[in-house]
């Protein structure tokens, strides 16, 4: 299994050391995320900071961002990390892209594909110096003049992964994408039930395999190397389930587990402004549906019953000054937990499937 750890965010120094602590600790992967700061910017000291690492935006968010400027910034951040860069790309929702970045809404799932294939359809004109031609419904672009171009950058293309949460978007994923990266708020009989049919109906239309394609997160782990370092961690999830459960779009993976009302109960409770009081409305057994808790030593075992066999890759982070050799411990002990996911396997070839 894949394991991943987050850099902090709009912290360019703390990145740089963040990433090359991870690395010295034997992680696959250091993720930006875009909460409140700039994924890209944030990877590029751990670019500087690191040789094997691999590195990704998870995620970063797509509407407002023209596909064009993605496609420049990614192409620098693998051309820079000699290969190593992933895309993770996420759509937002509607109040999000209409009321902060004032960016007009539509149906997502099939914008966000036709994003995905725009962004190939540019790469593959900057690295075999053809003419630029993309036509679709949201995007179209045909002007790409030399002076403009990058030059190929000698690596494979940017592997494109996706958060998604609803079947239309998991669907998306084993159409068009490369991975996905399953929300926080799941659970593992929702990945089951859900999540793995709805990409494998994605599989059967792009002839897609399942060894290329990484499934990643799909829960939330908390760990700590004391009582109290667990409790504070514990109580941290609690409340994020809870912030989740109470946004009606997450709310098919509570009616799963018939629990509806919690879901609408929290919904109240932000219309009212009672964020205080949010975490207690999770129960310890809805928080055993989301979430790995335990000490550190206890992690890669419960890891493995928890995402064992359905996920490729999961974040595991440490809190300060914990030893090292136990953190590399529980990051091999992570990384021997096997799984379905061989390795990207982009093509330069043009997309079959529109």
């Amino acid at each position: 299994m894949r394991i991943s750890s987050g850099l902090p965010a709009g912290d360019w120094v703390g990145a740089g050391r963040a990433a090359r602590r991870a690395e010295a600790l034997g992680y696959d992967q250091v993720q930006a995320n875009e909460i409140r700061s700039d994924p890209f910017s944030t990877l590029v000291p751990a670019v500087t900071a690191t040789e094997r690492i691999g590195l990704a935006t998870s995620v970063a968010i797509a509407f407002p961002r023209s596909p064009m400027i993605v496609a420049g910034l990614s192409w620098d951040l693998q051309k820079n990390s000699a290969g190593r860069f992933v895309l993770g790309l996420g759509s937002q929702v509607r109040g999000h892209n209409e009321r902060r970045f004032s960016v007009p809404w539509s149906p997502p799932a099939p914008r966000l594909g036709e994003y995905v294939r725009s962004l190939r359809a540019i790469w593959r004109a900057w690295q075999n110096k053809e003419p630029l031609s993309f036509e679709g419904e949201h995007y179209r672009f045909t002007l790409m003049t030399p002076e403009f171009a990058p030059e190929p950058n000698g690596h494979a293309m940017v592997p494109i992964t996706i958060a998604a949460v609803g079947p239309a978007m998991l669907r998306l994923a084993g159409r068009h994408c490369d991975g996905v990266r399953l929300h926080s708020f799941c659970t593992r009989e929702y990945v089951e039930k859900v999540v793995m049919p709805e990409i494998e109906r994605g599989f059967a239309h792009s002839g897609r395999s399942r060894a290329n394609f990484e499934i990643s997160g799909g829960g939330f782990i908390a760990a700590g190397r004391d009582p109290e370092a667990m409790r504070e961690a514990t109580e941290h999830v609690r409340y994020r389930i809870a912030f989740y459960a109470s946004t009606p779009a997450y709310r098919p993976v509570l009616s799963l587990h018939g629990l509806d009302e919690l879901g609408e109960h929290l919904t109240a409770m932000v219309r009212a402004g009672d964020w205080g009081c949010m975490a207690a409305q999770i129960s310890d057994e809805v928080l055993d549906l989301f979430a790995v808790t335990g000490r550190y030593e206890e992690l890669p075992g419960k890891i493995a019953a928890r995402f064992g066999g359905i996920v490729d890759a999961v974040a595991v982070d440490f809190q300060p000054r914990l030893d090292a050799a136990v953190a590399r411990r529980v990051v091999d002990e992570v990384r021997a937990i096997p799984t379905a996911f061989e390795g990207f396997a982009t093509t330069w070839k043009a997309d079959a499937i529109a």
